[in-house]
């Protein structure tokens, strides 16, 4: 078995700061899962796509939603499957056990995802079309699998779990890898071991590192802290930034 360098996700993936603002995307079902949708400017001409692969809170979690829509807003078609298929985090009983939901959440996840890939594909895709990835903790390893088949142009993973030295050693295109600076779950250690795999391979990749901010920043950090703020804030530039190289 392929050493493990992100673990599951742990008791910090369950606790954040739900953000404030309108979501501007809208919901369609595809491929049988509920969708996040949110269209890049009417002026935008190139097909552009994103595909938003979430953490445990799920693409319909308002902090996630505003993200799409930040996508959105720099030019890209942003899609977010909701494969918890309406039982993530936010929807969850005070009582739920959460490690028994951890722990059957991921098989379904996985099952569903190519079929709703192929529905994107045939509704979306042209020949012009180029899709790229980013996912959030629970969403990493699907980014990983689409990175190394070559069915997206780039990737990006933030604060990323489930993902092995495999995951590394099968890459096959452009990766960013944004990272809080203390997470248990992606540790310097396993970060550095990543990076020499990559190093060793050639491959094209970029590492965010951030102070000061824990695993989850990029998504549930509190924007009334200047330092989770910023760091949320340039982890969503940078991934664009990212995109636009191999999207032109």
């Amino acid at each position: 078995m392929s050493p493990t360098l992100a673990s599951a996700p742990g008791s910090c993936c369950f606790s954040g700061v739900k953000h404030t603002g309108t979501p501007i995307g809208r919901i369609e079902n595809l491929g049988g899962i509920q969708t996040y949708i949110s269209d890049p400017p009417a002026s935008a001409t190139t097909q552009k796509v994103i595909l938003f692969l979430s953490d445990i809170w799920g693409s319909l979690f308002v902090n996630n939603q505003l993200i799409q829509d930040y996508f959105a807003s720099c030019g890209y078609l942003v899609l977010g499957p909701d494969y918890f298929f309406g039982d993530a985090v936010p929807n969850h009983p005070p009582e739920r056990d959460l490690e028994t939901w951890l722990a059957n959440a991921l098989k379904p996840a996985v099952d569903a995802f190519p079929a709703w890939l192929e529905v994107v594909k045939a509704k979306y895709g042209t020949d012009k079309t180029k899709y790229c990835a980013v996912g959030y903790c629970f969403g990493a390893p699907f980014v990983m699998d689409l990175c190394s088949d070559r069915s997206v142009v780039a990737g990006a993973l933030a604060h990323p779990t489930f993902i092995d030295e495999s995951h590394f050693e099968k890459l096959d295109g452009p990766l960013l890898l944004s990272c809080a600076e203390e997470d248990h779950l992606f540790p310097l250690a396993s970060r550095r071991r990543a990076e020499d795999i990559l190093v060793a391979r050639k491959c094209t990749y970029y590492f965010q590192v951030f102070s000061g901010v824990k695993h989850g920043f990029a998504v549930r950090g509190n924007p009334d802290v200047e330092m989770e703020r910023w760091a949320k804030e340039e982890s969503a530039r940078g991934i664009v930034e990212w995109f636009d190289r191999f999207t032109v």
